[in-house]
């Protein structure tokens, strides 16, 4: 088994899966470096926008029914006292609904997918470091391959190629090796989930709960974030929240003690035992956390052989916290570059190539996640947050344009007159 391709990724999560299936489909050769073993779980709501259902129809992931996928028609919005629907509208760049199913089944599916197209996904290997030139450009990782508890074993391998992926999630081992620090001026979320038995597993609604209070309800700040319950057709229901800091200072919250209180004390139409998670994957059912990295809070994403896909360049949206959309579309960006490099007559247009996919990315993000980042600073204050919930929420006209906005469904030609105030807005904002 050959350990030199044109290309390796580290993660095999859905930007580096996608990337993966859209390189090897264009015929390179691929090598992917997956620390755990599928199924694993991943801290994630499991809900997808149709923004990602978009990015699963490019790349060709069948999405059946059967498989437990579970479609929704739109988000329904609790908070202040009200309860408002916003179905997905019907447009020409997005389909008109969104989808969900456990993280652990999709990241699994994807990576078979990749595997289908020639791509060579590896479980159960742990980059240990980068390896560099002695001009300090990525030629490769080297790697320890894990038992099933994830423990490293045996001699250190190294894998050559001349272009490195890192889709390594938050953690960003790879890039923080190379000195590519976090920007300190960009929103960092920190999330929980769990799942919970409910008689609701089939509705067809995305539920957002834009009311979490730091302490007792209506008598403490209410802070910037929201709640979610997604539900997922197996008698289940994806169920957590997120809060985020403006400026990514680590954050002091006690979420395992705000889900809880949340879960008893604002979703009882739902049935949830808060005492009672359930386990997926033969896991134990149990509230899981993460920290959620925002608008390219890790940059360039192009440097000396090495491309950043995903959670690794911060490809989250302040808005809502998502994040396969992103990685996903950001893993088609860098194939697209990369079959520019492959094709391209010399070194210097190689080069040019892909330091294409940075600048592909600001046009594509750039201004929509510098909006995320004003609004991460107005929600952060608790009056501001409060006046949203009781003045906006019931204002149909505002929140048809809060809804696209927050949920980065909008047609950025044409479309209605929210569609074009939203594509204006994130034209004319700097670039992140």
């Amino acid at each position: 088994m050959t350990n030199q391709a044109d290309v390796l990724i580290v993660g095999a999560g859905p930007g580096g899966s996608s990337a993966a299936r859209y390189l090897a489909a264009e015929g390179f050769s691929v090598i992917a470096l997956e620390k755990s073993r599928f199924p694993r779980e991943k801290v994630c709501g499991d809900g997808l926008t149709p923004r990602a259902v978009k990015e699963i129809e490019l790349i060709g992931l069948p999405t059946p029914e059967e498989e437990g996928w579970i479609r929704n028609w739109g988000l329904r919005m609790v908070g202040g006292g009200h309860r408002i629907e916003f179905p997905w509208t019907e447009q020409d760049s997005f389909p008109q609904y969104g989808l969900s199913l456990p993280r652990a089944q999709f990241d699994h599916r994807l990576a078979q997918f990749a595997r289908e197209a020639g791509a060579d996904i590896r479980e159960g290997w742990f980059v240990t470091r980068t390896l560099q030139d002695d001009l300090g450009r990525v030629i490769g990782v080297a790697a320890k391959e894990t038992d099933e508890k994830g423990r490293k074993v045996g001699d250190e391998v190294e894998f050559h190629a001349p272009i490195v992926i890192a889709a390594d999630g938050v953690s960003a081992r790879i890039a923080l090796g190379l000195g590519m620090e976090r920007l300190d001026n960009r929103p960092m979320g920190v999330a929980v989930r769990a799942y919970y038995e409910t008689p609701r597993h089939a509705e067809e609604w995305m539920e957002g709960h834009v009311e979490i209070w730091s302490g007792e309800r209506g008598s403490s700040d209410m802070l910037p974030g929201y709640g979610w319950v997604f539900p997922l057709g197996d008698g289940t229901a994806n169920v957590g929240l997120g809060t985020l800091n403006p400026t990514g200072a680590p954050s002091k919250l006690d979420h395992r003690s705000l889900m809880e209180g949340w879960i008893r004390h604002s979703t009882g139409d739902w049935s949830f035992d808060a005492d009672a998670p359930v386990g997926k994957e033969g896991e134990k059912g149990r509230i899981l956390g993460a920290a959620i990295p925002m608008a390219f809070n890790r940059q360039p994403h192009y440097r000396d052989g090495l491309m950043l896909v995903g959670d690794s360049g911060g490809m989250v949206s302040p808005f809502n916290g998502e994040g396969i959309a992103y990685a996903m579309l950001s893993a088609r960006r860098a194939a697209e570059a990369l079959v520019a490099w492959r094709d391209a007559p010399t070194d210097a247009a190689k080069e040019m190539a892909l330091h294409g996919y940075s600048r592909q990315l600001k046009d594509d993000l750039g201004g929509y996640y510098s909006l995320g980042r004003v609004f991460a600073y107005l929600i952060d204050q608790p009056a501001v947050m409060a006046a949203c919930v009781k003045y906006g929420l019931p204002r149909p006209t505002l929140m048809h344009f809060v809804h696209k906005l927050l949920a980065d469904v909008y047609e950025p030609k044409g479309g209605d007159w929210a569609d074009r105030l939203v594509s204006t807005l994130t034209r004319v904002a700097p670039k992140a």
